[in-house]
């Protein structure tokens, strides 16, 4: 399906359209940035509901339509949150994409509806668009066809829409496939962004060669490639970053560099670095959608603000060559 540009109901200076492309092969129309809601929770300090709040309906009035959340996030928070705010925004159900993920703690085949229930009771939806798998189950060794075969019955009974997964290797993606007799996963999600890129070596072509959406968590690299921070500043981080190998001296030290090219290339744009970043994933491929959290109105504006336009040939090659030259190390110490 061909992005279409939308002009938002509410546009923001330099939010005037938004492109809108299909969810796999689901049909289902989606923004070309969705909005990553891991940020409605202790983990990342938006702990207020009426700040959430903020933030859901501004990404209503620039257009984004795909929310992203999860049964982990603030130990159901986020759901909470963003099913009550929808409700009382008025988000007309077959307007809005839900996603969330069950984390593979959770997999134990009876246990699987016991904890989709739960997340439809937090949301406040009868079906959820998309149930992604969070996470295999590798420390209860739940077999996959079981768990995978108990999610599609889910599927039959109209509880979920749409199946995913989240950082799955894809050798295991195909294996869960397998399980499946009548439905197919229609999204990967896996970490990507300038800076961390190994999801173009293996996911990225499976996502492709089979009709998926690759959505992108985390494709800011948690602000590490903005150079909203100096060296100093970096280090003095306390929050869920400080444990973060992006923000070691040593790989940090490296992002500023990527950080500079990607400044000066905002600048011949009148974009923002965030935006930039954020376009670089879309322009790759059609099949790339970035859901960037935000703990602001100003910042979903922003990250909507990364479609709708693309960068030259030439500028995504530099900041491809800028990114290429990155060693980093996620080593302790």
């Amino acid at each position: 399906m061909t992005p279409a540009l939308i002009r938002a109901s509410s546009p923001a200076a330099g939010v005037t359209e938004l492109e809108y492309t299909s969810l796999g092969k689901t049909g289902l129309r989606v923004s070309r940035v969705g909005l990553g809601t891991w940020q409605f929770s202790d983990a990342w300090g938006v702990t207020r509901y009426e700040d959430a709040k903020a933030v859901v309906a501004r990404a209503l009035e620039v257009g984004v339509n795909l929310f992203d959340t999860a049964m982990v996030y603030g130990r159901g928070m986020s759901e909470e949150f963003l099913g009550r705010a929808l409700r009382e925004l008025g988000a007309r159900r077959d307007e809005v994409v839900v996603a969330t993920k069950i984390p593979g703690d959770y997999l134990h085949p009876d246990d699987i509806p016991r904890a989709v229930e739960a997340s439809l009771k937090r949301l406040g939806l009868e079906s959820v668009d998309l149930m992604q798998v969070h996470w295999p189950p590798c420390w209860h060794n739940f077999p996959t066809c079981r768990y995978m075969r108990a999610l599609e019955r889910l599927v039959e009974l109209g509880k979920i829409g749409h199946l995913g997964l989240s950082d799955y290797p894809v050798e295991l993606a195909e294996a869960a496939r397998y399980c499946l007799a009548r439905h197919d996963v229609e999204v990967i999600q896996v970490r990507y962004n300038l800076a961390e890129r190994m999801a173009e070596e293996e996911h990225l072509p499976y996502a492709e060669e089979n009709g998926m959406s690759l959505l992108a968590w985390s494709p800011l690299a948690k602000g590490a490639i903005l150079g909203k921070y100096t060296l100093e500043e970096a280090e003095r981080i306390q929050d869920l970053r400080a444990r973060d190998p992006l923000f070691r001296p040593s790989n940090y030290r490296q992002l500023l560099r990527l950080a500079e090219a990607i400044k000066a290339v905002a600048e011949r744009y009148g974009k923002t670095p965030a935006q930039v970043a954020l376009n670089w994933l879309i322009t790759a491929s059609s099949t790339v959608i970035p859901i960037p959290g935000a703990r602001s109105p100003r910042q979903v504006e922003e990250n909507a603000g990364a479609a709708g336009w693309r960068l030259s040939f030439s500028d995504w090659r530099l900041l491809d060559e800028a990114s290429r030259g990155l060693r980093l190390s996620y080593l302790p110490g």
